[in-house]
């Protein structure tokens, strides 16, 4: 609710529409893929740098912390 109205607000702000949009948009399909605590910015991190920022990509990143927890 508010929390994301304010992070909408801030990302307009700071980093222009398309990229605060993609920032957010990331971080709630890595919240969809079962990411959680600091697991959620290092895929949100990821998925960005990478330019891939989709539901499957968010899953397997997801996965791939959940075999290897060394990685989170």
């Amino acid at each position: 609710g508010l929390a994301q109205n304010f992070a909408a607000i801030r990302a307009l702000a700071t980093e222009g529409i398309q990229a605060g949009h993609m920032a957010l948009h990331a971080r709630q399909l890595a919240l969809a893929a079962g990411a959680q605590g600091e697991m959620v910015n290092r895929i949100v991190e990821t998925m960005i740098a990478e330019g891939n920022i989709r539901l499957e990509r968010a899953k397997t990143l997801v996965k791939a912390v959940l075999d290897k927890p060394n990685l989170a």
